[in-house]
């Protein structure tokens, strides 16, 4: 994968205010850390980091002032639970050459049998690979698969140079039957009864909490 060029300036004040200030002028609060370096802290232009972390595992190369270039891998991206907007970034430094672990998304392709369900159970699977050499995700093909078919993580087909990092056994899809119309009624049902259920035991408690007319 192609690496993102951003620049970034070092950072002198921290805390809680100095955040809000950076953020106001449109800018990213983050820390690369790695390879037994002290962390330096950096403020990222927040638009072009925005459009580089919607690729996974992006290879960033910072351009920091007076520090020259150095090569980050984004290790966790604090969101704004409501707007989104990005709030700080930890950074990870790697060298060319040197292999990381990362998580990999797994995407699914293609049609199952007739009557049968595709469940993803893992969407994402741990790789080793070249920190230059990361892929955005891994195919995996349920074309014409039947019912009662389990893809393990040993059967998914990694790029060249990427090697499973996790469980080799772990189910990561399993093709099941499809519920048939009776059964989705049935549960439908069995969803109402329960609700109702619920809705009468509240009732009855708060029936049997509420004061006793004194009149």
């Amino acid at each position: 994968m192609s690496d993102v060029k951003i620049a970034a300036e070092l950072r002198t004040e921290f805390g809680k205010g100095a955040a809000r200030r950076l953020r106001r002028a449109a800018k990213v609060p983050a820390v690369l850390y790695g390879h037994g370096t002290d962390p330096v802290h950096l403020a990222l232009p927040g638009h072009d980091t925005m459009l580089a972390l919607k690729t996974a595992n992006v290879l960033l190369t910072l351009d920091i002032e007076g520090r020259g270039s150095e090569l980050a891998l984004p290790k966790h991206v604090q969101r704004d639970p409501l707007k989104g907007f990005i709030e700080h970034v930890d950074l990870l430094l790697v060298k060319r050459g040197e292999k990381v672990t990362v998580e990999v998304a797994v995407h699914v392709v293609g049609d199952a049998a007739p009557g049968t369900l595709v469940n993803l159970d893992q969407p994402t699977v741990s790789i080793e690979a070249e920190a230059t050499h990361l892929p955005e995700g891994i195919e995996v093909s349920v074309e014409g698969l039947t019912e009662g078919t389990q893809i393990l993580a040993k059967d998914l087909t990694l790029a060249g140079g990427s090697s499973l990092a996790g469980d080799p056994d772990q189910l990561v899809v399993n093709v099941t039957a499809a519920p048939t119309a009776e059964q989705l009624e049935g549960e439908v049902e069995e969803g109402a009864a329960e609700e109702a259920e619920a809705g009468e035991a509240a009732a009855d408690e708060a029936s049997a909490e509420a004061p006793a007319d004194e009149s």
